[in-house]
């Protein structure tokens, strides 16, 4: 089976030996929308980097193929991992947005992989490139604010023209970064709508790492858990039990299941998760 994200043995080392993954291996499928769990330092974001390149593994600890391309084998990137990351969407947890700049500028920046270097370097776009960045603007629901500077949107808004940028660049894989970290709980909602609607509409692979427990549950058919590197829980969302999560996280189960979730109807299996915690 060709897997959207395909990832095997791979290990990171850090000072004094600690490792931020453990032998992580790790298949998602293309359209399956997964939820990464775990405390701060449990190596969410660090997982993601790796998916999308930006750092490697130690050596010999094993591969990373993301729609089919290579992007890192035995702690070194592929040669092609420029071109390969022309097809994934990261969204940051601080939306990476240049404030100054209109957000429809922003937004077209999700299609530098695939203009001209002095296009790139001026930030010149043809009309219809233009309109596709509007069209993005339009399905995560701001194409009003399409030339406002940046600056001036909300943080939930920003976030929105940061998803915008992976329909942009016609993304086949988004990796989502705590994306709703600092937002408040109307604004998460909508930001974690938008890459619901994305994945289902687009068969999109989605892998965003959250906090909260209560979210993934809403939104992620399967949640994959980690703690201190390591896959300790991968199955479906349906499945997490308080005795399970209880047991796989101890008392770190409270920053896993914030007071405030987002508002939304309630699911199977919130009730007595709330009530692990209010214990």
């Amino acid at each position: 089976m060709n897997y959207a994200i395909d990832v095997q043995g791979l290990s990171k080392s850090f000072h004094a030996g600690a490792k931020a993954l453990d032998d992580v291996s790790l298949q998602v499928a293309d359209g399956e929308m997964v939820a990464l769990l775990g405390a701060s330092g449990s190596g969410k974001s660090t997982l993601l980097r790796h998916l999308a390149g930006f750092v490697a593994g130690d050596a010999a600890s094993g591969s990373v193929t993301v729609n089919g391309q290579l992007i890192q084998r035995r702690g070194k990137l592929s040669r092609q991992v420029r071109g390969a990351r022309a097809s994934i969407g990261f969204v940051f947890q601080q939306f990476n947005l240049v404030g100054r700049l209109p957000v429809i500028t922003n937004v077209l920046t999700g299609m530098l992989p695939r203009v001209p270097l002095w296009r790139s370097l001026t930030r010149w776009f043809r009309r219809d490139e233009v309109r596709a960045g509007l069209d993005a603007l339009a399905q995560v629901g701001i194409d009003d604010y399409a030339f406002q500077r940046a600056s001036t949107l909300s943080g939930g808004q920003q976030q929105r023209a940061a998803i915008a940028r992976t329909l942009v660049q016609n993304a086949r894989v988004i990796l989502a970064d705590e994306p709703i970290a600092s937002l408040d709980p109307e604004s998460s909602r909508r930001v974690m709508d938008t890459l619901a609607q994305i994945n289902r509409s687009r068969k999109v692979a989605v892998v965003v790492s959250l906090h909260q427990v209560d979210v993934a549950l809403r939104y992620c058919p399967r949640v994959v858990a980690l703690r201190h590197g390591k896959v300790v829980y991968d199955g479906p969302s349906a499945n997490l039990t308080p005795a399970m999560l209880s047991e796989l996280y101890g008392s770190e189960l409270n920053e896993l299941l914030p007071e405030t979730a987002i508002a939304a109807p309630a699911m199977p299996g919130l009730a007595p998760l709330a009530r692990l915690v209010a214990a």
